[in-house]
């Protein structure tokens, strides 16, 4: 996958609004590989809603989003399974962990169906995010802080051409964004992946190549 493309996307919900004004909603817009992407916005502007539209997980929109030129409402199920587990990761806001599996656990279940990283690899990230010691903790006893490292992680278990990551590091120090910062850099460097990021206001730390007010 090469380029995420809108033309005229618009959540359902906003439909009628005259006085909305963005970058992304409403316009013609292409995410390019390889570039990285601030999306700058105010709680309640749609955020959320568009890293649902371009993961295919909701289809309350108007317009049209594409993959490399196709309409992503073509895209049968198969073939969605196949793309967010080669083409498209992304890192939810509401993490999407399983309270009562592991650190670890949370992460080898993604890792199992990618095959893509090695233990000491993962084992590696934990230790540079100071969270070694809560690789065998279940996730519901651990702090938000700690299981959005765990949630990005995971993220990074498996090949992409896109990352999407909504509100990364709204729990964490700066000492540990930039740390997310930096091992994010160097795996979409190694993939030539882009890198699309979400912010109210803290946001990670990238040489971003465009940033866009939602």
């Amino acid at each position: 996958m090469h380029v995420i493309e809108l033309q005229q996307v618009l959540p359902e919900v906003f439909a009628g609004n005259d006085r909305i004004t963005s970058d992304v909603w409403h316009r013609q817009l292409a995410f390019q590989k390889g570039q990285k992407y601030l999306v700058e916005a105010a709680s309640g502007t749609g955020k959320s809603s568009l890293c649902s539209f371009i993961y295919g997980y909701r289809k309350d929109y108007q317009g049209i989003l594409s993959f490399d030129g196709e309409n992503i409402r073509n895209i049968s199920v198969s073939r969605w399974v196949e793309i967010r587990k080669r083409s498209l990761s992304m890192l939810f806001q509401e993490l999407r962990l399983f309270e009562e599996l592991t650190a670890w656990e949370n992460v080898q279940l993604k890792n199992n169906l990618t095959g893509y990283k090695k233990r000491s690899e993962i084992r590696q990230w934990f230790e540079e995010l100071g969270i070694a010691d809560k690789w065998d903790r279940k996730v519901g006893q651990m702090s938000f802080g700690q299981q959005q490292r765990v949630a990005f992680i995971r993220s990074l278990c498996q090949p992409f051409d896109f990352i999407f990551l909504d509100e990364p590091i709204s729990h964490l120090d700066d000492g540990n964004g930039r740390c997310m910062a930096r091992i994010l850099t160097e795996e979409a460097a190694r993939q030539g992946a882009g890198i699309i990021v979400t912010s109210i206001g803290k946001h990670l730390e990238l040489a971003y190549d465009r940033v866009l007010s939602l």
